[in-house]
């Protein structure tokens, strides 16, 4: 679901049963709300008609799940309620905030930005776009809204944020505690055949000892599939690897052929192929710029998280919600534009070739 539709993800949540329970009673309801609202944020009214489309959006993303939407009265649809009405509220408290510190989202951003998110999702695709937004309940005009609301949310973290900065005293602080982060262990180039039986293995052995193709028999015998199909090649990083086979893998001289070693994963016969090249760790320069990257995401995240609750202690006191509609207490959100922090993506994959991750 194309991520533009603001209330997908919180609706994918909840349907999924993974949103916080909120399902309390209500409370300080009050008639100061007018005919046709479910809250005012100040002077701001948030119209029925904004939660009623929500509602009728998460219905749809219901029905697209094959689950059944929670009927009025249960603790389900509470918690539905619930949400929807927080994520008004804050949107609100946002666009005050937006006012006051002068930032504006003109038409203009708005076309260019729907014109990406088309170009993204539906190829640039007109009928496309228009066909998901049936299937969605949503209008043009509907979009255009949310996509304003986005935009404000990124200017806003982009304004409270813009003095944010990293010191050299902090980039070289976290340098001196955390170099293991900018180590690189010690590796050398091998390569070598798994099989499971001890025979099979001793009589590989002797036949590479008298002169045999180690690629050609690898590829014919290994069991690692990591490796198999490059003759057994791969490269060793000290300590990434089981410790039978890591021992030996570093003990070999270049060029030099083990006996068969025994690990959990069966028996290896292993060929140093180059020599070890040593453990080093980044100098500070050559990673100064990741660092202050992280460091500045880092802070500028406080930042706004800092800013969004001084935020809404401010509304605490003037928010008025209609019968019905007052949520319990919500826990702390995170940010702003959804700027979390960057993902760097999982480490990358250690070439363990099945001497600690294939199985028997």
């Amino acid at each position: 679901m194309p991520l533009w539709i603001r209330t997908a993800a919180l609706v994918a949540a909840l349907a999924l049963g993974v949103a916080a329970a909120g399902c309390g009673g209500d409370s300080g309801e009050t008639a100061d709300v007018p005919d046709g609202a479910i809250a005012v944020v100040g002077e701001r009214e948030i119209p029925k008609a904004e939660y009623d489309r929500l509602v009728a959006q998460a219905k749809k993303t219901y029905e697209a799940r094959e689950q059944e939407f929670p009927a009025a009265g249960t603790p389900e649809f509470a918690q539905l309620r619930n949400a929807i009405v927080r994520s008004l509220v804050e949107q609100a408290e946002f666009e005050i905030a937006a006012e006051e510190l002068e930032v504006e989202v003109s038409d203009a951003d708005v076309e260019e930005r729907l014109v990406e998110l088309k170009e993204q999702f539906f190829e640039g695709d007109d009928t496309k776009y228009e066909a998901e937004l049936e299937k969605q309940g949503l209008t043009d005009e509907q979009v255009r809204a949310d996509v304003r609301t986005r935009l404000l949310s990124e200017r806003i973290f982009e304004e409270v944020t813009k003095d944010v900065e990293v010191t050299d005293e902090e980039i070289q602080a976290y340098y001196d505690e955390n170099k293991t982060q900018f180590e690189t262990p010690a590796s050398r180039d091998v390569r070598h055949i798994l099989v499971k039986q001890k025979v099979r293995a001793d009589d590989l052995y002797r036949q590479l000892r008298q002169g045999g193709d180690f690629a050609a028999l690898a590829k014919r015998f290994s069991q690692d599939p990591a490796s198999k199909a490059e003759g057994g090649k791969f490269t060793a990083q000290q300590g990434a690897t089981v410790p039978e086979f890591d021992q030996t893998a570093f003990e070999l001289e270049t060029g030099e052929l083990s006996e068969p070693v025994k690990t959990q994963f069966g028996w290896h016969i292993i060929e140093a192929t180059s020599a070890v090249k040593p453990k080093a760790t980044q100098e500070l320069g050559e990673v100064e710029s990741q660092i202050s990257d992280q460091l500045l995401e880092e802070q500028k995240n406080a930042r706004i998280n800092e800013w969004i609750e001084e935020l809404r202690k401010r509304f605490e006191d003037d928010v008025a919600y209609a019968p019905g509609f007052e949520p319990p207490p919500a826990e702390t959100t995170t940010g702003a534009g959804d700027t979390g922090g960057a993902d760097t993506g999982p480490a990358p994959d250690t070439p363990e070739t099945g001497t600690a991750t294939e199985t028997e």
